[in-house]
């Protein structure tokens, strides 16, 4: 039984956290929040945004400062499933002559995992990694082989709307937890990034966390309290986003599908998870607010009306949290 005074301990290593990532990383202070929070939920998170915005550079500094193995697998056209989940090699016993196969582990036996620019590789490649994100194994010639806990994947990816792309399948979409979408710096935090990347200092991180500190904050994650009437709200909200069960005609115009059961949990544990970044032990309905966007945005389907009105999925999940 971990002691309150643990517990306290391991929140301020998170602040700490957060303090070693923002020596690198300037601005961006809510996608950090979101990493983090995924983290503690025990989901991936889906990273998008234009090149230059310092996606994969966030991930490695994060890496950096946690005491964890930490693969970086380079998506492009060519990448095979075995180039990221391993093959088998011909091996020869030298004291009989034997020759045997070998399992050869590829980089997604690792704690963290940075799929950098997923939507670069074709669907067969990208489905690689469904069985490890949703049951933290691999099989392979009938074996099953387990991936060590915290396992986390965070992949980046360009807009789609860029050439050379293809979009992630709808089942591999929900698997991630989190969607979370950079924008562009404000002013003084691009004047500051000028400042910091353009002479000859370089900046440096201190390992922060140890495998046994997420676990810990994982499950105290899950003791986190929230009320009847918040997961009641959830529950609202996800079923609002169904077309079929929605009261809202806005919900009923621009969506073909809605989100299922797992939205509800993500929205809940993600809740929790950021309760607890914010030193609380009790979810409140800003949690739920703030996190609606990267939790559903994935999770909806506009239909063609949609797309040619320019309305977005954050634009329904505005109306869907907004409702009385």
């Amino acid at each position: 039984m971990e002691t309150k005074e643990h517990y306290k301990t391991l929140v301020s290593k998170l602040r700490a956290l957060k303090t070693e990532i923002g020596k690198i990383i300037v601005g961006q202070q809510e996608a950090v929040e979101e990493i983090l929070i995924s983290f503690l939920a025990g989901g991936h998170c889906l990273l998008e945004g234009v090149p230059g915005l310092a996606k994969t550079l966030t991930v490695k500094t994060l890496a950096e400062a946690l005491d964890m193995d930490f693969k970086r697998i380079q998506f492009t056209p060519d990448l095979m499933p075995g180039d990221i989940l391993g093959t088998e090699i011909l091996e020869e016993d030298h004291e009989t002559g034997r020759k045997f196969f070998k399992f050869n582990k590829g980089p997604i036996f690792s704690n963290i995992v940075l799929a950098d620019e997923i939507n670069r590789t074709p669907p067969k490649t990208q489905a690689a990694l469904l069985e490890a994100m949703q049951e933290y194994k691999v099989t392979y010639a009938g074996t099953n082989y387990p991936i060590e806990r915290p396992f986390l994947i965070i992949a980046t990816q360009n807009p789609i709307e860029q050439s050379g792309t293809y979009p992630l399948p709808e089942a591999q979409l929900d698997r991630f937890l989190m969607y979370i979408k950079l924008g562009y710096p404000a002013e003084n935090e691009e004047l500051e990034v000028l400042k910091l990347t353009t002479g000859t200092a370089t900046g440096s991180v201190d390992k922060v966390l140890s495998s046994k500190d997420i676990i810990d904050l994982q499950t105290l994650t899950r003791e986190v309290f929230i009320d009847e009437e918040l997961l009641k709200t959830v529950n609202n909200w996800v079923r609002s986003s169904r077309p079929e069960t929605s009261k809202l005609d806005y919900v009923k115009t621009w969506c073909d599908w809605g989100a299922g059961p797992r939205a509800g949990q993500a929205l809940i544990l993600c809740a929790k998870a950021r309760a607890v970044i914010h030193g609380r032990f009790a979810v409140i309905p800003e949690d739920l607010e703030k996190l609606a966007y990267p939790i559903l945005r994935h999770r909806l389907t506009l239909n063609f009306r949609a797309e040619a009105e320019n309305i977005s999925t954050d634009d329904v999940i505005r109306q869907i949290i907004s409702q009385k």
